[in-house]
């Protein structure tokens, strides 16, 4: 089923974590999603774990901001975020090599 309001999304993520893929990582990867039921979340991973919170972290690894729909269909597989990132629909700072794990890390299909 599709996800229709961004805290599904992170919900789900977290659920869904692969403590596996996040081996030896530790990084702070943070959303602001823009427009109706959006917000700021960032997931922390760390030591094979991770933690969401409803907050905007004060130094995130990876930042993106983006509209909902943009995130929704991101989360949907819709889109593609680097394809999203590279036509200026997704706003991205911070580490890009850490940024290129998040499929991997947090698998919603």
């Amino acid at each position: 089923m599709p996800y229709t309001e961004p805290i599904q999304a992170f919900e789900d993520m977290v659920k869904k974590f692969n403590a596996e893929a996040a081996q030896g990582l530790d990084a702070v990867f943070q959303w602001d999603v823009l427009g109706e039921n959006g917000g700021v979340w960032h997931i922390k991973v760390a030591d094979g774990a991770c933690e969401l919170v409803k907050a905007r972290h004060p130094s995130p690894t990876v930042s993106q901001t983006c509209g909902t729909d943009l995130f929704l269909a991101m989360v949907n597989y819709e889109i593609d975020g680097m394809q999203a990132f590279m036509s200026g629909k997704l706003k991205m700072t911070g580490d890009m090599n850490v940024a290129q794990k998040i499929y991997d890390l947090f698998p919603l299909k």
